[in-house]
């Protein structure tokens, strides 16, 4: 079964756990795939709209009715225990995924982790790394016509701590070694969009410096080769 391109990757990247969480489930779709594969014994299911967790019962009304699957009607963590084995966020902002794990009531770094940030992603980088939990995998990739990123990764453990330079909080550091078609692909539409800004009339000359910065960081990227750019972790 296929819920599309976005969705079957996130899918390819879990990892067989006890409990999975999914976290603004919509309909369900990475839960469905964790209980008819197997990969999980329970998924709990959350999301703020009744109507999204309605489809999510529907979908799931036989692992509900058998005690495999809780729905949760709540706005983030509210209902998901703190040992939860994995959990997935995904197409919602980075900064409303960094609210999701930083509230003071409900909010922790998962035990494992797959985050799809709609914006922001950057911030939610170094959020993680600052706030005790350690990227694995993060990289860029192209479904249904957009661009998106993915974070794949773990709770810290015995203190330790990734080091990242600016570019890497902005790119990922995947990206910036590994250096993806998707990823490139991405980078010279941005270059091309500010050059386009760039060359718009009555621009201001605070907007113009901001432009011509972000430029030379798409331009750098582009030409490196990966190293040079990154510290080891």
């Amino acid at each position: 079964m296929s819920y599309g391109k976005r969705i079957d990757l996130l899918c390819s990247l879990f990892a067989p756990t006890d409990v999975f969480a999914d976290v603004g489930c919509d309909h369900g779709y990475c839960s469905e795939y964790m209980l008819k594969n197997g990969l999980c014994e329970k998924a709990i299911l959350s999301d703020v709209s009744k109507g999204s967790l309605q489809k999510a019962a529907t979908l799931l009304r036989w692992y509900v009715e058998n005690g495999r699957a809780e729905c949760v009607l709540g706005d983030g963590f509210a209902g998901v225990e703190k040992d939860v084995g994995e959990v997935v966020i995904a197409g919602m902002g980075g900064a409303e995924i960094i609210k999701i794990l930083s509230d003071k009531r409900h909010g922790f770094v998962p035990k494992r982790f797959v985050l799809q940030p709609m914006l922001n992603t950057d911030k939610l980088r170094r959020w993680l790394v600052e706030n005790g939990g350690y990227i694995e995998r993060d990289f860029t990739f192209f479904a249904d016509g957009k661009y998106y990123d993915v974070i794949v990764g773990r709770r810290a453990q015995g203190g330790e701590r990734q080091t990242y330079d600016e570019l890497a909080f902005e790119f990922g550091k995947e990206n910036l070694t590994v250096r993806g078609e998707d990823f490139l692909a991405r980078v010279r539409k941005l270059l091309t969009d500010t050059e386009r800004f760039l060359a718009a009339e009555n621009l201001s000359a605070a907007s113009r410096e901001e432009l011509l910065a972000r430029k030379k960081r798409l331009e750098e990227v582009l030409k490196n080769d990966g190293k040079g750019i990154l510290r080891s972790t």
